[in-house]
């Protein structure tokens, strides 16, 4: 019944004895369970090692499990830890792979027939084969937007584009960063393109941008810090396979924007977990700024905002703090 939360068969059976029978030692659990002594003793370790058994009040050498509320509060606070862990590296996987991506496909030779990789040098280029792929497109177009905020004049440009990609039925999925749910005019626009039949979600952070057509062609920067430097644009069946399951991946841990952002059982938003973790990480406030999306300002305002709800003076101290309380995991 536990084994979701880390407690195999034989270990449950002795918590559960030792709530009902709190008097009976090693040899009484081994007799009213059936058990051997050494898979009592197996079994007392697991409960030792997470938490469920403390030493008995009064009585030198025993000890006692802990009341149900308190056992299941930690045992569910570990696997929340371990859950966090996991989601972080998930996210630098997806960013070393998206990172990998970008740094091969630059490096190979451009022209010839059987090249599935082809360079472009400088904004116009960019723009002149994204226009291309987007007259090509037939069925679906999917996108990474983790610019943040989007300027009057990228919204004037990109809803005639859209308009005209939905009135021929192509499906339109788009990925941005939590943090355009503070941008009134961009949240009037992706209200707008949901009413035109497009597909939003946020997520905190986002590996890389990247375009993808038909699920043939993906478009992605050879810099993320200068995405106007150049761009490649990928073909090849493995390399789209590759990121169509890293789109998916994201996009189905994303939130709609409809929903509000969810908050975590501490407390903490989304955004603000993924700060902590990158300022724990040892990043400026400059560099949690582009990684979030948001102004210089706004993750300095955040930064201090955590230090302050840890009681934190530096950022060392808020990461130790932060792992403390259970914001971070023990691996970070």
């Amino acid at each position: 019944m536990l084994s979701m939360l880390g407690l195999d068969a034989t270990a449950e059976a002795v918590y559960r004895a030792m709530l009902a029978h709190p008097q009976d030692g090693t040899a009484a659990l081994r007799q009213r369970l059936s058990l051997s002594d050494e898979s009592v003793r197996q079994a007392l370790d697991t409960l030792s090692e997470l938490a469920l058994l403390r030493p008995a009040h009064g009585r030198q050498g025993e000890l006692r499990a802990v009341s149900p509320d308190v056992g299941m509060e930690i045992l569910i606070a570990r696997q929340q830890a371990e859950l966090a862990a996991q989601q972080l590296r998930v996210e630098a996987s997806r960013a070393a792979a998206a990172e990998l991506i970008a740094e091969f496909a630059e490096s190979r030779p451009t022209g010839g027939a059987e090249t599935d990789v082809e360079r472009l040098v400088g904004m116009d280029q960019i723009r002149d084969r994204l226009a291309s792929l987007t007259r090509q497109v037939r069925h679906e177009v999917m996108t990474f937007a983790p610019g943040g905020a989007h300027s009057p004049e990228d919204i004037a440009a990109a809803k005639p584009l859209n308009r005209q990609l939905r009135e021929r039925g192509v499906q339109l999925r788009t990925v941005y960063l939590d943090s355009i749910r503070n941008s009134p005019a961009t949240v009037e626009y992706v209200n707008w393109l949901t009413r035109q039949g497009g597909q939003v979600r946020t997520t905190p952070t986002l590996p890389t941008r990247m375009i993808i057509t038909d699920r043939t062609s993906a478009v992605i920067p050879v810099r993320t810090d200068d995405t106007g430097v150049g761009a490649v644009v990928l073909t090849g069946e493995g390399t789209l396979t590759a990121l169509c399951a890293l789109f998916e991946s994201v996009w189905g841990s994303a939130s709609p924007l409809g929903e509000e952002a969810p908050k975590r059982t501490d407390g903490l938003s989304a955004q603000e977990a993924t700060a902590i973790r990158l300022l724990a990480d040892g990043l400026t406030d400059e560099a949690v700024a582009k990684r979030l999306g948001v102004s210089h300002r706004t993750a300095r305002r955040l930064a201090t905002e955590l230090m302050e709800r840890l009681g934190a003076r530096s950022r060392f101290e808020a990461g130790v703090r932060a792992v403390q309380q259970g914001w971070l995991p023990h691996s970070v």
